[in-house]
């Protein structure tokens, strides 16, 4: 583990004890998050997308907002849902945040995880998939996205335009250079891991998984990012991807963490995600020393370059940035991590 960072799922309504928390308090507490993770050296901010529900669900304002008062984190998502997308209107997004982070967008998307609603993204205005999930939809989605990164001329130009005209093919504006590298492909199985390795993006690899193979989850999952990279080599990709795996981990260190988490050590699980058998990670959660003893352990840890930790977002800043200066000072450093203000 090289990097780690924070993935947020962006809850927000009632919290209890009459308590709300609203959209734009959800939204403005991110902000202020990020920028005391910056100040730490946290690598990443990340954050799920979910529409219909009340999380976040249009990231690229966020992510600009957290890039234009921050240094060095990156700001991403795991993941976009690629069937609700508008590819070409994507790419103009994703280039803008890239630019105004100098190149610290790390995006990540996928077909999307289960939803609060039946086919949601027809509503949206994106139908004809012939895959009761989308799959077939978020795939074309996805290769015209990367076609507009790319730069690649996707309208023909206008030559009697008053705004500049000629001849042939107009990519996408504004170009980021370098951001086709920084994609990335949430994968909830092999199959799917594969397919990313051999497109040349990131892998994203889920805590959640579609297969049971009758072994340990995080085996399950590291044998999923080796099948990648090995997908990666056979197609002649230059260099080397990048690989996350995410995690529920808290350390406990005062008598309020013990209160929130104290007995939530579990193990592995398995259940049935829209029709399909599929594996959930365990939540780690213990004394520092305790989970520096367990997550050295965990094959998928070992292997991948990124660690994102699944944060309860609702308990409000000060909390959280507490939870992850103890993560950072107490067991991150033994895991391989240095700061990225370093």
């Amino acid at each position: 583990m090289q990097r780690f960072g924070t993935l947020s799922f962006g809850h927000y309504g009632h919290l209890g004890g009459g308590r709300e928390l609203s959209a734009g308090d959800s939204l403005l507490q991110a902000i202020d998050l990020a920028q005391g993770m910056d100040e730490l050296g946290v690598n990443g901010a990340y954050f799920r997308v979910h529409h219909f529900a009340r999380q976040q669900a249009s990231p690229m304002p966020l992510l600009a907002a957290i890039a234009a008062r921050t240094q060095t984190i990156e700001v991403g998502t795991g993941v976009i849902d690629m069937r609700y997308e508008n590819p070409l209107h994507l790419a103009e997004e994703a280039a803008a945040v890239d630019l105004i982070s100098g190149g610290r967008l790390a995006l990540g998307v996928s077909r999307g995880s289960p939803e609060s609603v039946v086919r949601g993204y027809e509503a949206f205005g994106y139908t004809g998939s012939q895959d009761p999930r989308g799959a077939d939809l978020a795939r074309e989605h996805f290769d015209r996205f990367l076609q507009a990164i790319e730069g690649q001329g996707l309208a023909e130009r206008d030559p009697s335009s008053p705004f500049g005209g000629g001849h042939g093919m107009q990519r996408i504006e504004p170009y980021s250079p370098g951001l086709r590298s920084r994609i990335w492909w949430g994968a909830g199985n092999r199959d799917s891991a594969e397919w990313a390795g051999r497109a040349g993006v990131n892998l994203m690899s889920s805590t959640l998984l579609t297969e049971d193979r009758g072994i340990p989850f995080d085996e399950l999952q590291a044998q999923q990012i080796q099948a990648f990279r090995e997908a990666w080599r056979e197609a002649g990709h230059p260099g080397e991807p990048r690989t996350s795996v995410s995690r529920s981990i808290f350390p406990i260190t005062t008598a309020e963490d013990e209160l929130y988490f104290g007995g939530r050590q579990d193990g592995d699980g398995v259940g049935m995600i829209d029709g399909i058998r599929s594996t959930f990670g365990k939540t780690y959660a213990g004394t520092p020393d305790k989970l520096v003893e367990q997550l050295q352990k965990d094959a998928a840890i070992r292997e991948a370059d990124t660690l994102m930790l699944t944060i309860p977002s609702q308990l409000g800043v000060e909390f959280n940035l507490r939870l992850i200066a103890a993560f950072a000072k107490h067991v991150a450093p033994s895991l391989g991590w240095e700061p990225a203000n370093r």
